[in-house]
């Protein structure tokens, strides 16, 4: 009973640990809003050159991934008080996000080292096919209106309206266009695919190997 009891613990942290590890990675692709200054003509939306954009983008970022730092000031953008409201929520998001995946992953390991040493991998296969659906049916709804997908995201995460920005106040929206937060979301899901994948892939090849 206790065995079962600590494996289904070991399964859920391994579960939120590939899932705040995709998170993760998505949201500090700066590469992918690199790609998409070229690929949106972000720059036809400001008098800034890419240099200059990428910088404001990283002075941002920091704020939103560094704890000890409190206030949130870009060199070429002002930030109204909704603005730094919202940006404010998004970082304690990321590092609820961060929390999470430092809390699970210690746990995930102990969990896979144990299932590799009695020679059940092959457990993970019939869990994680369950796991990956979800990704899918969500993705689907995201696909059919990205629009009122990305009202409902908020309406989830967030109590207020903060994050609907005034470009004459906040006017960081104007580089930050909606195309971008569909591109990570997309790269979101195709991660975590990706790593629910892999425990079903060792576990059917880890069968396999069984005399």
């Amino acid at each position: 009973m206790k065995n079962n009891w600590l494996e289904r613990v070991g399964l859920i942290c391994l579960l939120l640990t590939l899932l705040t590890l995709a998170i993760t990675l998505t949201i500090n692709a700066r590469w992918l809003y690199q790609f998409d200054i070229g690929q949106l003509d972000l720059l036809d939306y400001t008098t800034l050159s890419e240099k200059e954009l990428l910088h404001n983008f990283d002075q941002l970022m920091r704020y939103l991934n560094v704890p000890w730092v409190e206030s949130l000031q870009m060199t070429d953008f002002p930030v109204s008080t909704s603005g730094a409201k919202h940006f404010y929520e998004v970082k304690r998001l990321f590092l609820l996000n961060y929390g999470l995946l430092l809390v699970t992953v210690i746990p995930s390991v102990l969990y896979l080292r144990h299932l590799i040493k009695q020679k059940r991998l092959w457990t993970l296969i019939q869990p994680f096919r369950i796991a990956v659906v979800a990704p899918i049916v969500i993705a689907f709804m995201m696909a059919v209106n990205f629009d009122r997908f990305f009202i409902l995201f908020h309406g989830v995460l967030f109590n207020n309206d903060a994050w609907i920005f005034d470009p004459m106040t906040d006017p960081i929206i104007n580089v930050l266009p909606e195309t971008f937060f569909l591109h990570c979301f997309i790269l979101f899901f195709v991660l975590l695919e990706l790593f629910y994948f892999l425990p079903m892939y060792f576990g059917k090849r880890a069968l396999k190997k069984e005399p």
